[in-house]
C-alpha cells in the first residue's frame, strides 16, 4: 500500500500519473448514496459502521477515484466530549448548549476514541475490508479552531462573534479551550490510523477568518501540536491540512508540519507552490462549480491546472472545496477519468 501513487504523491514523489479525489465524494449527487441514505438520518448513517463503510467505497467503486475518505463528521469527537448535537432540518448541525465559560470548558471530557467513538474505528476496518487493498483510505478530523467555533457559536455562523468575543475578552478560557480540543484531535486521529487510515487530513474550514496574527496565536499552534503528535506515533503516515480562504496565509500553512497543504480555488496553484517551497506537497484545487458545466470545460480545467503545476511532484488533485450535491455523477466521473488521461 505505501507505493500507491496517492500516498507517493504526498510524500512528494514521482507517480505514474496525478492520483485524484473529491471532498465529500461520498454524498448526496450519488443516487447509490441517497439510496443508503433513506435507510437512516445523517447521524445515524454515520454512526452505522457497515453502512458508512458502504457508502465510503462508492465512489472507489462508481468513479475510480485514487483514495477513499472516511464518510463521518467532524463534530462527532466534539459530541464525544459531552455536547450535545443536533442537525436541524435545513440548517445544520448545532449545539444547544454551547461554550460560554470556564466551567464550560473544564466539564468537557478528553475521551477514549475506542469506547466512545468505537463506532467510527470500526467503520474504518470495515471499510479497509471492502476496499482490499485498491486505494488507501483517508481519515478526518476537524481542527481545534474550526471545532472551538461550532461549540462556542452553537450553530454555523457568517461572524462567529462568540469565539471571537471569548478570545478577546477571556483569552485564558479560549486557550484552554484550544488546548482541550487539540489533545482530542490528535488521539482521536491517531486511533483512526490505528484502525487502517493510511492517510489523514485536518479541516480547518473557519481557519480563513483569522488574519495572519491571529492565525499565529490562535490555530498555528494548536494544529502543530496535533500534527506533532500524529508523526510523533505514526511518523510514516501523510498529514493534509485544509482550509478555505487561506490563500494570505500560506506561509504561514507551511509551519503546521503537515505534509500535503490543501488549497481552494482562489489561488493559482503554481503560485501556491512557489510560495510554500519544495519540501511541500499540495491538494486540489479545482473550484467545485466547474463540474456543474460541459465536459469539455471541465477538460479545459483540468488542462490548466495541470499546468500550473508544470509536472512537478507532490500534487493530488482534487476540488477547492466539497463536490456540490447537485453535480452529474458522469461529470465528477469524466473529471477523474481526465486527470489520469491529461498527467500520465
Amino acid at each position: 500500500m505505501t507505493d500507491h501513487r496517492f500516498l507517493k504523491a504526498c510524500r512528494g514523489e514521482p507517480v505514474d500519473v496525478t492520483p485524484v479525489w473529491m471532498m465529500r465524494q461520498a454524498g448526496r449527487y450519488l443516487p447509490q448514496y441517497m439510496e443508503v441514505r433513506r435507510k437512516t438520518d445523517f447521524l445515524g448513517l454515520c454512526k452505522t459502521p457497515e453502512l458508512a463503510a458502504e457508502v465510503t467505497v462508492q465512489p472507489v467503486d462508481l468513479l475510480g477515484v485514487d483514495a477513499a475518505i472516511l464518510f463521518s463528521d467532524i463534530l462527532i469527537p466534539v459530541e464525544a466530549m459531552g455536547m450535545r448535537l443536533v442537525f436541524e432540518a435545513g440548517d445544520g448541525p448545532a449545539f444547544p448548549e454551547p461554550i460560554r465559560s470556564a466551567g464550560d470548558v473544564e466539564r468537557l471530557a478528553h475521551f477514549d476514541p475506542t469506547e466512545e467513538t468505537a463506532f467510527t474505528l470500526e467503520a474504518i476496518r470495515q471499510t479497509v475490508r471492502a476496499l482490499d487493498g485498491r486505494v488507501p483510505l483517508i481519515g478526518f478530523a476537524g481542527a481545534p479552531y474550526t471545532l472551538a467555533a461550532y461549540m462556542v457559536e452553537g450553530r454555523t455562523s457568517k461572524t462567529w462573534m462568540q469565539l471571537k468575543r471569548l478570545m478577546a475578552q477571556e483569552p485564558a478560557v479560549a486557550r484552554a479551550l484550544f488546548e482541550k480540543i487539540a489533545h482530542v484531535v490528535a488521539d482521536y486521529l491517531v486511533a483512526q490510523i490505528e484502525a487502517g487510515c493510511r492517510a489523514v487530513q485536518i479541516f480547518d474550514s473557519w481557519g480563513g477568518e483569522l488574519g495572519p496574527d491571529a492565525f499565529e496565536r490562535w490555530s498555528l499552534p494548536y494544529v502543530r501540536h496535533v500534527v506533532s503528535e500524529i508523526k510523533s506515533r505514526h511518523p510514516q503516515v501523510p498529514v493534509i491540512y485544509f482550509g478555505t480562504c487561506m490563500s494570505g496565509l500560506l506561509d504561514r500553512l507551511a509551519e503546521t508540519g503537515a505534509d500535503v497543504i490543501g488549497l481552494d480555488w482562489r489561488i493559482d496553484l503554481g503560485e501556491a507552490r512557489d510560495r510554500l517551497g519544495p519540501g511541500v506537497a499540495v491538494q486540489g484545487n479545482m473550484d467545485p462549480a466547474v463540474l456543474l458545466g460541459s465536459k469539455e470545460a471541465i477538460t479545459a480545467e483540468v488542462e490548466r491546472i495541470l499546468a500550473q503545476n508544470a509536472g512537478r511532484p507532490g500534487h493530488v488533485f482534487n476540488l477547492g472545496h466539497g463536490i456540490f450535491p447537485i453535480t452529474d455523477p458522469e461529470n465528477a466521473r469524466h473529471f477523474v477519468a481526465e486527470v489520469h488521461r491529461l498527467s500520465a
